[in-house]
């Protein structure tokens, strides 16, 4: 089985050494073969010595093989996550309570040593090895019941916030086209100085096929916020497949934690009960302040742990 020395085998630091022992391989096989000339005994060893070149050859072929698979499979996993977030219902305490989710993710973030980045205001970069396993199921609608400070009667209000949990690839699994785009551009907003007051450095994107747009400000530069927005995009447009697909086998849900839908009510935060409930697995956790801190491992293991075991539902409770 001959290799094709014109690959990238040799061009890859991780099989260049395997395609290059398979390479004096076959040389040190031909060689055999010409010394041996006609004499009937040496063909004959030479030929056991391509038997044994062949076994090896073989080997050094799958170990490639699953060297590039591997390869392949850790360039699609994400190597980071979006996690934007949206006031719903509730007015200033939803927009507020959006803000209060923020910042717990990211405190969440750097208490695990990952990288946190602000793409625009309510949106985050989290990069880590595991940050996406981490917090992958944290998409959807999280509720809060508690007595807003402004309010004087102490009547108990409840808001919502959505959470989308976005996969960011080294390689996307959907390509934009640009005839799909519309680009704008605008100044970013907050510090930085003349460059971000005085250069239209942000980018909005709208994929005009479903609408969706994407909003980039924290780079410093236009084609770098653009290239963030283009990541974005394209998670995006993987998560509304996937939806989308989570919908049309909607029988095969019981042993998923929802569809990854933003509309499905996930998680309520009660403060007058000190408590977190995650209504897909019944589940809850008190000390409301701590959790809200940033103090999320638990939440977060229990989720791993239910969804690697099956026999997690939609979120249908309503406490």
């Amino acid at each position: 089985m001959a290799i094709d020395y014109s690959s990238d085998f040799k061009k890859n630091f991780a099989t260049a050494y395997l395609a290059e022992e398979y390479e004096r391989l076959e040389k040190e096989a031909e060689d055999a073969k010409s010394t041996a000339g006609d004499d009937p005994e040496l063909l004959t060893m030479a030929e056991e010595d391509a038997e044994r070149v062949r076994a090896r050859q073989k080997e050094l072929l799958l170990e490639i093989e699953r060297i590039v698979e591997a390869a392949k499979e850790e360039e699609s996993k994400p190597s980071a996550i979006i996690l934007e977030f949206r006031a719903a219902a509730g007015g200033d305490e939803a927009t507020l309570f959006a803000k209060e989710l923020k910042e717990m993710y990211e405190k969440y973030a750097l208490m695990k040593g990952w990288n946190v980045r602000l793409v625009d205001d309510l949106t985050l970069e989290i990069a880590g090895s595991d940050a996406y396993e981490a917090l992958r199921y944290e998409t959807g609608v999280h509720r809060v019941q508690r007595v807003p400070v402004t309010e004087k009667s102490g009547r108990i209000h409840t808001s919502t916030a959505s959470v989308a949990a976005l996969p960011i690839r080294t390689k996307p699994k959907f390509e934009l086209n640009p005839s799909d785009l519309e680009m704008e551009f605008s100044r970013s907003g907050g510090a930085g100085g003349q460059n971000v007051n005085k250069v239209e450095t942000a980018v909005r994107l709208i994929h005009k096929p479903t609408g969706i747009d994407v909003r980039s400000s924290s780079e410093r530069s236009q084609k770098a916020n653009r290239e963030k927005a283009m990541q974005i995009l394209s998670a995006k447009l993987e998560a509304l497949h996937e939806e989308e697909e989570a919908k049309r086998h909607s029988a095969e849900r019981k042993g998923q934690i929802g569809t990854g839908d933003r509309s499905e009510k996930i998680r309520t935060y009660n403060y007058l009960q000190d408590r977190i409930t995650d209504h897909r697995i019944k589940e809850s956790w008190h000390n409301l302040p701590k959790i809200l801190a940033g103090n999320l491992d638990d939440i977060v293991q229990t989720l791993k742990e239910r969804a690697e075991h099956g026999g997690i539902g939609t979120a249908d409770a309503e406490d």
